[in-house]
């Protein structure tokens, strides 16, 4: 009877690791190997590193790199603060329908990818409901170009990806709040501590974990970015807000197909993942 709970075990755990198998690692595996091929369409052969000695030289893939890397610096930060203080707000026992803020929030996340992208788009359109709004209370005089300007097309991207993903992130830091016991707080109130000290030297040392998990789930959401991209700039004007994800859907089905360097440049973001994953990590030390 052991021994046939033991194989029934087994098998649930055999069929889950063969569907894992079957639909991750193989698909990992076939694009690496064609990593190292060349060709038109299935015309594939392999040529050795050639597709990873033309990434070194390629001034596109380097603009969409460029442009990730400022999305990933200026707005992953502005994101996880925010989710941070929201969550620390939202936390508050006095403070009177919660739940109705707390959904608001987090709706956006769970909005389709594409519709709130064309919102966006339509939102900050040269007669847009944003450049309306601002001309009517008189902090411009003329509509900002949003889309079609370099400067504010990527702006536009980090407003819209911020709007969206903060809810998400606060979801985890309200959760790891509500883990906190309150008998701390109350003693560090007794001991004199303000607000301000409670956060600095109660609640954030003790959210450090969530910081790092919002940190490095962020980062290799921002890496992979397209929806937006593709939705409301379509990389323009002028590769100025190209993200890498786009670049490598240009290359499979925009431009001449060329999936064996299209499959390098998609394992040169795995490659970013890993060392920026590892940095998040050995900054946050082993505690």
């Amino acid at each position: 009877m052991n021994n046939r709970v033991k194989l029934t075990g087994w098998l649930f755990i055999g069929i889950a690791v063969l569907m894992i198998c079957l639909f991750y690692f193989y698909p990992m595996i076939q694009a690496l190997l064609l990593s190292f091929k060349t060709g038109a369409g299935a015309n594939l052969h392999f040529n050795g590193i050639s597709n990873y000695k033309r990434l070194f030289s390629d001034k596109t893939f380097f603009t969409a790199v460029k442009n990730t890397f400022l999305y990933l610096i200026i707005q992953v930060p502005i994101m996880i603060v925010l989710a941070m203080m929201i969550s620390v707000l939202l936390n508050d026992s006095k403070l009177r329908f919660k739940g109705f803020f707390r959904t608001a929030i987090f709706l956006p996340c769970v909005t389709s990818l594409v519709a709130y992208s064309v919102v966006f788009k339509y939102l900050f359109g040269n007669d847009g409901l944003i450049n309306l709004a601002l001309v009517k209370i008189h902090l411009i005089a003329q509509p900002i170009q949003w889309i079609s300007d370099p400067f504010w097309a990527k702006i536009t991207i980090i407003i819209a990806i911020t709007w969206r993903w903060t809810g998400y992130n606060m979801i985890f830091f309200l959760s790891s709040l509500q883990n906190i016991d309150s008998s701390i707080y109350e003693a560090a109130r007794i001991d004199g501590a303000s607000p301000i000290k409670q956060f600095f030297y109660i609640t954030f040392p003790m959210l450090k974990p969530i910081v790092l998990f919002t940190s490095i789930t962020s980062t290799i959401g921002t890496l992979q970015l397209f929806d937006e991209i593709m939705n409301i700039t379509k990389g323009g004007p002028g590769n100025a807000t190209l993200s890498i994800s786009q670049y490598i859907y240009n290359l499979s089905f925009k431009y001449t197909p060329d999936f064996g360097y299209a499959a390098t440049v998609s394992y040169s973001v795995v490659a970013m993942i890993i060392v920026l994953s590892v940095l998040q990590i050995k900054l946050a030390g082993d505690k």
